[in-house]
């Protein structure tokens, strides 16, 4: 095809004239060479209209995008992973899982993620591919679908790179997310990763595009661990698999093993089939989730779950540490806060990680680190040496300073002021809290000998540190951070 600069009315927004660019001088100024690109272009321009009309009558019809999407039955995604048709079934279920969370409307969600790549079946785009989404936003508005269903088809792909936009609306949002996490828990079931500057399935940019997603939407309550379980569990299911899956009960909190195959339609549907009502469920917690018996896998499909879940959460907070380490915050202070719960909530975990390089970035948070530091050096030197672990409290009526005292006391208020702001997700609070102790820990060591002649004495601050390590450690693991 020819490659052209369009140029665009800036009044209009049309773009109506074109600048073609030739490595020679001829007699007549370039107009016979003008002329043939005006010529190709025309024959371009009239196979887009022809496409476009044929496009249009399908869409208008009475079976509408539908069409195309049974079509996509006959166009295979990866070989491993079945057909085009099969994955936005996942998508779709995936979509509705995700839609309360982004504050989407459930059944928008899934007819929008069931007609988002329909236009792959389209002329306009089989011609020109490059317009995938676009022309799926304007078939599906003159399908008279919801404008928020239209706008999915096209920004569900994005965004496509760390300079493009991101969708903002809740529909979008939650196809996007469904679409990006399909691909990636697709292609780890299959173990199909990405190594080195390899990443033929573009998955790097897939997760950093969930990644941004969630952050720039400030989606809160999104547990990827659960939304990775989810979507390999439909592939499982979708695919043949057959065996035991435990799930948990939001309503009575019970816990029940669930058989599979069913005779169709999504997980949410087998297990109404399975139950007989209609059930709001949830996979169990990492701790409680099991496969039990033997899973009737297809070729190559990873059978340990917890172990998929695993490794690409992991592959997640490696990306995660890329992008926040263009914004400032260094990679030990990410480090930190991923070893605490809840590290699969991301706009939680970035929210911690902020507010820890802010702290650590004033005097306070300096020296608070250093005192942490060296009270957890003495106390595993101790532990190491002495092999049990001085966890269990220390009595304040064996303190022998004043400075020892005061420790006690800041500690106790010191816990109690940073406990409810994790709570309440307050880590600005926390960290107030946290640089509360820095004077009372400072004094300590200052005053205090740890290893007193007395053992009782000794134990006894041994334990004291212990609670130092554990008060801060209720922000983030302070083990990992550099200094």
């Amino acid at each position: 095809h020819q490659k052209f600069f369009s140029v665009k009315n800036p009044k209009t927004g049309r773009i109506e004239k074109f600048i073609t660019v030739a490595n020679r001088e001829t007699a007549d100024n370039g107009a016979t060479i003008l002329a043939g690109n005006q010529k190709v272009l025309s024959a371009r321009l009239a196979d887009a209209k022809f496409f476009w009309e044929n496009d249009l009558r399908t869409a208008k019809s009475e079976a509408g995008m539908s069409a195309w999407v049974e079509n996509l039955g006959n166009v295979t995604f990866h070989n491993k992973l079945g057909t085009q048709a099969a994955r936005i079934d996942r998508i779709a279920a995936l979509a509705r899982e995700i839609a309360p969370v982004v504050g989407a409307d459930a059944d928008l969600a899934e007819q929008a993620a069931r007609v988002a790549k329909a236009d792959l079946s389209s002329e306009m785009v089989y011609e020109f591919p490059e317009l995938q989404g676009l022309m799926g936003r304007y078939y599906a508005e003159a399908a008279g679908l919801p404008s928020a269903v239209a706008n999915a088809c096209e920004q569900h792909y994005s965004p496509l790179g760390p300079g493009d936009d991101v969708p903002s609306e809740p529909v979008s949002v939650a196809v996007a997310l469904a679409d990006k996490l399909d691909t990636l828990t697709g292609f780890w079931a299959i173990d199909e990763k990405p190594t080195g500057s390899k990443d033929p399935f573009a998955l790097r940019r897939a997760a950093l595009g969930v990644i941004r997603l969630v952050l720039e939407n400030d989606v809160r309550g999104a547990s990827l661990r659960g939304a990775i379980m989810f979507t390999y569990s439909e592939l499982l299911v979708r695919m043949g698999a057959a065996g035991l899956l435990m799930v948990l009960d939001r309503n009575s909190e019970e816990e029940h093993w669930f058989q599979a195959p069913w005779t169709g339609g999504s997980l949410s549907d087998g297990i109404s089939e399975q139950w007989g009502h209609e059930t709001v469920w949830e996979f169990a917690t990492r701790e409680q989730l099991a496969f039990a018996g033997e899973w009737n896998l297809k070729e190559n499909l990873v059978p340990d779950a917890i172990a998929l879940e695993d490794n690409l959460l992991s592959f997640f907070h490696d990306r995660l540490k890329v992008f926040l380490r263009d914004q400032g915050i260094r990679h030990d202070v990410i480090d930190a806060c991923i070893a605490m719960d809840g590290n699969d909530d991301l706009t939680l975990l970035v929210k911690r990680a902020r507010a820890l390089e802010d702290f650590l970035k004033t005097e306070d948070g300096t020296n608070l680190l250093q005192g942490f530091k060296r009270a957890n050096n003495i106390l595993s030197q101790a532990e190491d040496k002495d092999g049990v672990e001085y966890s269990y409290g220390a009595d304040r009526k064996f303190a022998e300073d004043d400075a020892e005292t005061a420790l006690f006391d800041a500690l106790e208020a010191g816990g109690a002021a940073i406990s409810p702001a994790i709570e309440a997700e307050d880590f600005a609070a926390a960290m107030r809290g946290m640089a509360a102790l820095r004077a009372p820990i400072d004094a300590f060591f200052e005053a205090v000998q740890v290893n007193a002649d007395s053992d009782i004495v000794r134990r006894n601050r041994l334990n004291l540190l212990s609670q130092i390590r554990q008060v801060c450690g209720q922000v983030a693991d302070l083990t990992r951070v550099e200094g």
